[in-house]
């Protein structure tokens, strides 16, 4: 056994994996008058300052019409004052969970900064027109990769996956329009909170919260860590 072997084969300890975190903080007096305005401000940080890879990856949890959970890493695509979105297929599993229950979590796991935006809410359809103007902006391949994938179905062999993939590729080429799946769309998530959670040191980290008000309105309240 070399030496690489034996580091490989020493098992990793989660409990003993610590880091400190920024000594920065986040003050009420730092934020933004809505919650879009400040995960702006994170988000153009995140992507200019910080660099991290796909800064608008999220991981989006639902819950079925029985309450059983499930979560997976989406793109964020689009975001502004009415909210969060994201497409996908909507038959997928996390499509059909909000079929039966609309309520959705949104996190955005911003590490390397000691950052997370954790976004709670309810999830609707875009519109088709809406839906149709981004699958334009999609390459033809990931178009094509709408049609060829019954997302979250079971499937014999990748063989079959790209055997349909190529089946499509042979009927669309490069350059010929692919009509928009019925079956893919958006999903806006209408925000009724959102954490903007800090590190700091000795996992005192501060957590401020927007929550929403009925007459449109934000609330913003602190949170124990």
């Amino acid at each position: 056994m070399n030496d690489r072997d034996a580091v490989s084969a020493v098992p990793l300890d989660p409990a003993l994996m610590r880091k400190q975190y920024r000594a920065e903080g986040l003050a009420e007096s730092d934020l933004a008058g809505t919650p879009a305005e400040q995960f702006a401000r994170w988000f153009r940080q995140a992507a200019t300052q910080a660099h991290l890879f796909e800064p608008n990856a999220m991981v989006v949890s639902t819950a079925d019409g029985e309450g059983r959970p499930s979560s997976r890493t989406v793109l964020l695509k689009q975001f502004d004052e009415q909210g969060f979105v994201f497409y996908t297929n909507y038959d997928s599993r996390k499509g059909r969970d909000l079929s039966e229950n609309p309520y959705v979590s949104l996190l955005f796991p911003w590490h390397p900064m000691a950052r997370q935006v954790i976004v709670s809410g309810v999830a609707r359809r875009t519109g088709r027109d809406e839906t149709a103007a981004y699958f334009r902006t999609r390459p033809h391949g990931s178009q094509l990769g709408a049609w060829a994938s019954a997302q979250s179905s079971v499937i014999a062999t990748r063989a079959d996956l790209d055997a349909s993939y190529a089946e499509l590729a042979a009927r669309y080429p490069e350059g010929e329009q692919v009509p928009v799946p019925p079956h893919w769309g958006g999903f806006r998530v209408a925000p009724q909170s959102v954490e903007f959670w800090q590190g700091r040191e000795n996992r005192l980290h501060d957590r401020l919260r927007y929550v929403a008000e009925p007459d449109g309105s934000w609330r913003v309240e602190r949170l124990s860590p």
